[in-house]
């Protein structure tokens, strides 16, 4: 620990961020770079917490003690090093992943948390800038071969380690790009695709081998992936999202986000895509059902698109401004939160349930019938129940899913390996990471569900061990930490 009394005389400060009447004119990131000394500063409110919680709070077991007293002191390389010894991709997670480590700081008992998202990004960021990150191929090769579905953070956290041993590794992905969610699922606001291009770029030039436009199964028959490859890894995400199961759900007008996000995503790539099957928020009231960081994101980029109005609805009642009894640290702090989106306008409101979508003459939506509801515990059981008389109705003629993911996708991939699903519908594994087929490992949100990119990285590290293991009877690669 760099300064003792760091926690106690300096106060948290959020990174620096570009003025809302610019940045919604714009697609390029919210947040500005960290000033030096200000982040040094940041870096110093680490305490000497004697049992560091953050360690358990994120699920890469990353050593944030040691990387902010590495920034305090100006050890930039040995930060880097520190860093990449639990994390391969620190530039993602360090821009899009909510921090569960801040809330199982030590230091957000009684004050604010240390700022470790922006330490974190910053060390990565300064990394680049100083040329410290550059392709390391392997030195030698197992010609073991590796077939990975999917390529998400899991699936390219799987590669990179896989590839790091030795192994022989391709990466298919059935979308355009490569990146998973992080090339279509998160906006550019959020993180610009040149940051994962750079990291692509990198693993491309260590050896791994990236295929895309190719859906496997009905591309390529999963026989012949199974039988060209000495161990495949299931790594495609849960990409079934939940359904608005009400009257006039078919509307034109109602789409799931990720539909939303990805053509948005597209244009900001530069595809040309044609005005009849673009999806656009511009000068439409907008509603967005979903309280959750794929809702905020929906937000954003209607704020970009100038639309008239947005509102954001979700289903549970607004959470504290601060933990509340039954909700004690180092649990995550389950507490009212603002986005950069939120910063950016909108209307936000919580308890309230969809009836209806209401139809205007030419069968698109005009307007969506809801009521504000009340969360009670029924045998032990939350059920949320209408409130009489509560009844409105909200304008809206563009209507965003964002309610979440109930599984991977149910298609010529899952089916057609035959891998067995637990009862809540994701791929099954055993303590290897195996599927019930043999040689076929799955991570990630295939068989965790949805969950955090820092979790997917997570899993796709502790899956490349038991391939790595399973291959080679052995694995030097580094045990999984959760």
């Amino acid at each position: 620990m760099g300064k003792p009394t760091g926690f106690i005389e300096i106060q948290r400060q959020k990174p620096p961020a570009r003025p809302v009447d610019e940045r919604i004119n714009d697609w390029r990131e919210v947040y500005l770079p960290f000033p030096k000394g200000d982040l040094q500063l940041q870096g110093a409110r680490c305490m000497d917490c004697g049992i560091p919680f953050c360690h358990e709070g994120c699920p890469l077991g990353n050593l944030i003690p040691d990387w902010n007293d590495f920034v305090y002191r100006d050890r930039w390389r040995a930060a880097i090093e520190r860093l990449h010894a639990t994390n391969n991709f620190p530039e993602f997670t360090g821009r899009v992943c909510p921090a569960p480590c801040e809330g199982a700081c030590v230091l957000g008992i009684n004050a604010d948390p240390v700022s470790i998202k922006a330490v974190e990004v910053s060390i990565i960021d300064h990394a680049y800038e100083q040329g410290w990150i550059a392709a390391q191929p392997p030195t030698t090769r197992t010609w073991k071969k590796v077939a990975i579905v999917g390529s998400g953070p899991a699936g390219l956290a799987a590669a990179d380690q896989l590839n790091r041993a030795g192994h022989s590794v391709t990466v298919f992905e059935k979308a355009d790009r490569i990146g998973g969610l992080l090339r279509y699922g998160i906006p550019e606001f959020k993180m610009e695709k040149r940051v994962l291009d750079r990291r692509l770029n990198l693993m491309a030039e260590e050896g791994v081998v990236f295929r895309a436009g190719v859906d496997v199964g009905v591309d390529v028959p999963v026989e012949r992936i199974t039988s060209e490859y000495d161990a495949v890894l299931l790594a495609a995400g849960a990409g079934q999202p939940r359904d608005l199961a009400v009257p006039g759900r078919s509307l034109g007008g109602v789409h799931f986000a990720m539909e939303y996000l990805t053509l948005a995503n597209r244009r900001c790539e530069g595809d040309a895509i044609p005005e009849e099957t673009f999806i656009s928020a511009e000068g439409k009231h907008v509603v967005i059902i979903g309280g959750g960081d794929t809702g905020a994101d929906c937000l954003g980029t209607a704020h970009r698109q100038k639309a008239q109005s947005v509102t954001q609805l979700e289903l549970m009642p607004m959470p504290p401004d601060s933990r509340a009894a039954g909700n004690p640290w180092p649990q995550w702090p389950h507490i009212f939160r603002v986005s950069s989106a939120h910063e950016e306008g909108g209307e936000r409101l919580f308890a309230v349930n969809t009836q209806r979508c209401l139809a205007d003459g030419d069968e698109r939506i005009r307007a969506l019938e809801a009521v504000k509801v009340e969360m009670v515990r029924r045998d032990g059981r939350v059920e949320f129940v209408p409130v009489p008389g509560s009844t409105f109705e909200i304008r809206a003629e563009l209507v965003l899913l964002a309610m979440g993911f109930t599984g991977p996708e149910r298609g010529a991939l899952v089916n057609g390996l035959g891998v067995k699903l637990t009862e809540r519908g994701n791929v099954w594994r055993d303590a290897r990471w195996m599927t019930s087929v043999p040689g076929v490992f799955v991570a990630g949100d295939m068989q965790r569900g949805q969950s955090l990119i820092v979790w997917a990285i997570a899993e796709g590290r502790s899956a490349a061990r038991g391939i790595d293991e399973y291959l080679m009877g052995e694995s030097r690669l580094p045990a999984p930490v959760s």
